[in-house]
């Protein structure tokens, strides 16, 4: 991967309403024009299969739900330095950041990573519809990785 290499990774359960918000995130952003070293990445639930992934690119902007008390919708920007700078894993089954990091970590092979989490209500039953606070968000996160693109050294 070159030097200059970008993953944009969304995370979350597609099937979940608006925990899955990461993916519709990706999903947003491939309507955008990026240059051939931005890479766009539907992660999913997560899992150690993206170890790989992470672990090929030297900077990685993540996208997740939260459920952190603050208004739906509400995004955050963190620049994570240790496993425990993740917010927990929205259900019980999935590997979870957290756990994607720790194991990056024990390797040796933690990249430069932004966080963008977006607030969640709550964990929402089968749904493939985000709710309009979490939809209304979507441009907003363009927008944010658009700066951390424009911003990263």
């Amino acid at each position: 991967m070159a030097e200059d290499s970008v993953l944009i990774l969304g995370i979350g359960n597609y099937l979940m309403g608006d925990e899955g918000v990461g993916v519709h995130a990706i999903r947003h952003l491939e309507k955008w024009p990026f240059p051939a070293n931005i890479h766009l990445l539907d992660g999913g639930t997560g899992g150690f299969h993206l170890i790989s992934h992470l672990e090929s690119y030297p900077f990685i902007i993540m996208i997740d739900a939260t459920m952190d008390g603050n208004p739906p919708g509400t995004l955050r920007v963190i620049k994570p330095r240790f496993a425990s700078d993740f917010p927990r894993s929205l259900t019980a089954h999935d590997i979870g950041l957290r756990d994607l990091v720790e194991s990056m970590v024990l390797l040796g092979r933690f990249p430069q990573i932004t966080l963008i989490t977006v607030s969640i209500r709550d964990l929402q039953g089968m749904s493939t519809e985000l709710s309009a606070p979490i939809r209304d968000s979507l441009p907003k996160i363009a927008e944010t990785v658009s700066q951390i693109l424009n911003s990263k050294d």
